[in-house]
């Protein structure tokens, strides 16, 4: 049995910023295969969603990530790939080093992108951070 598949899965994702800029990739296996999306994965048995954000960004990125904070929840159904996502979105600017292409069998692109001008098509839970990060929630009082 699957997680995303046979059940709801449950995935972390980070948006990382740098210089006005968004980090993506383009995604290579379902769910949504060939859109670029943000960097995430699933959530490991036991780990908590913030360090599975940081641990996937980490190794899909290459990057040394510090501080995130919680950016939105996005849940996605996904009939054309059979899968059902539930992910924690965070969201950081404290990376060090240079981002590479580390995992080239899952994700085949890479770049830098204003909000302004990003390429498509976008993954659902791409959509859903960039809608937070434009306009967040308010906060109740």
């Amino acid at each position: 049995m699957r997680p995303g598949t046979h059940f709801p899965g449950v995935g972390a994702g980070l948006v990382i910023q740098r210089d006005g800029k968004v980090l993506l990739y383009k995604r290579e296996n379902p769910p949504e295969a060939g859109h670029w999306s943000i960097v995430g994965g699933k959530v490991d048995h036991m780990e908590a969603a913030a360090s599975a954000a940081k641990r996937e960004a980490e190794e899909e990125t290459g990057l040394s990530i510090g501080n995130i904070r919680l950016l939105c929840v996005s849940e996605q159904i996904i009939p054309s790939d059979g899968q059902h996502w539930l992910s924690l979105i965070y969201l950081t600017d404290d990376v060090r080093g240079d981002a590479r292409l580390m995992e080239p069998e899952k994700l085949s692109e890479m770049g830098w992108f204003d909000l302004s001008e990003l390429p498509q098509p976008l993954s659902l839970f791409a959509k859903d951070a960039f809608k937070h990060l434009r306009n967040p929630p308010a906060t109740a009082l």
